[in-house]
């Protein structure tokens, strides 16, 4: 890449009236979401420049997001308690409540036969039919983040003191610990399923290798690290929180000993959110300023595709054919790029 404009250009940017919180795109594609702080969900077609269409979802702000299943929907959590469904033509059904309560993060994956949500000390699981009664996971401390791997088999879940990995479809269980002194506040695996990832609060990534328990500490952020992606094989994973993009090496025996790549320009600003090209090594890096870089792993070079401003950049997603980026700031910019 040796200019900005072989990296794309703006397909369409709105401003939205309220703060972005989190992205998706459908499975399918043919939607996106913006979750907002004042509780609307702003929906658009991603190939056309219409402005998002705003439906109210929540009393309160959008803490989660994400796609529903292999469906054309949306599953939501907010501060007001409530896990809701959105479909891309607008119709929001509410498919649970806890009062007084925090949906701050939700999963559902597509296949399973299970919604995943978040809130205080506690994991649900909700049958996608309602014919079965929650399964609910406890943890001691509240909950920093949800993952699951490639099948859908296992659920990692982030807490103080370590990750809880808990299987999806079983009775009575206890959870195998992966310990590790602090406070952990997000979590991802792998792609491989090798490997469990957590971001702490103590600005560093904590991993373990599932195969021998063997655990590895990646230190040096300037602050903490907020997003993290993988790419697709040969495995890194890319992160936020410094001022250049890291991307840790997965490949082989993992990153243990081994430096990680550091891409980009380098910046006065730290990178507040990365996503990953869902088949490739082109990684998206949104920066507190606002402005949006792109680089290649495997060729070591970057370009900008987007200058400063609109607010600090703190969601990024590509479309799952690849060829589109969303992003989202915190002072309610948003935007979607069509790659070349």
């Amino acid at each position: 890449m040796s200019s900005d404009s072989e990296v794309g250009d703006a397909l369409a940017v709105w401003e939205l009236g309220a703060g972005v919180t989190a992205l998706a795109f459908t499975r399918d594609g043919s939607a996106l979401g913006f979750a907002l702080g004042d509780g609307v969900l702003a929906l658009c077609d991603p190939l056309r420049r219409d402005p998002p269409r705003r439906v109210p979802v929540h009393d309160g702000a959008i803490l989660a997001l994400a796609a529903d299943g292999a469906e054309a929907a949306f599953v939501t959590g907010g501060d007001d308690g409530a896990l809701c469904r959105v479909a891309a033509d607008a119709n929001v059904a509410q498919l649970a409540s806890w009062p007084g309560k925090w949906v701050e993060h939700v999963l559902a994956p597509a296949g399973a036969p299970f919604r995943a949500a978040a809130l205080g000390k506690s994991v649900h699981l909700l049958d996608r039919a309602g014919k079965d009664a929650p399964v609910v996971l406890e943890h001691a401390s509240t909950v920093g983040g949800i993952a699951l791997n490639a099948k859908a088999k296992r659920l990692a879940v982030a807490h103080y003191g370590g990750v809880s990995l808990w299987w999806t479809q079983g009775g009575q269980q206890k959870p195998k610990l992966l310990a590790w002194r602090g406070s952990h506040i997000d979590v991802s695996w792998s792609p491989d399923g090798a490997y469990v990832v957590s971001s702490m609060q103590e600005m560093e990534l904590h991993g373990w290798r599932l195969k021998d328990a063997a655990d590895m500490r990646m230190s040096g952020y300037p602050s903490k690290v907020r997003s993290l992606a993988w790419s697709a094989q040969p495995f890194y994973l890319a992160t936020s929180g410094a001022n250049r993009i890291v991307c840790w090496p997965f490949s082989g025996a993992g990153p243990m000993g081994r430096p990680p790549i550091e891409l980009g320009h380098g910046r006065d600003e730290v990178i507040g959110a990365v996503a990953v090209h869902p088949r490739g090594d082109l990684v998206a890096a949104g920066f507190a300023d606002g402005a949006l870089e792109f680089a290649r792993i495997s060729e070591r070079t970057s370009a900008f595709a987007k200058p400063p401003g609109g607010g600090r950049m703190v969601a990024l997603a590509f479309s799952p054919d690849g060829r589109r980026v969303a992003f989202g700031t915190e002072d309610g910019l948003a935007g979607v790029l069509n790659l070349q």
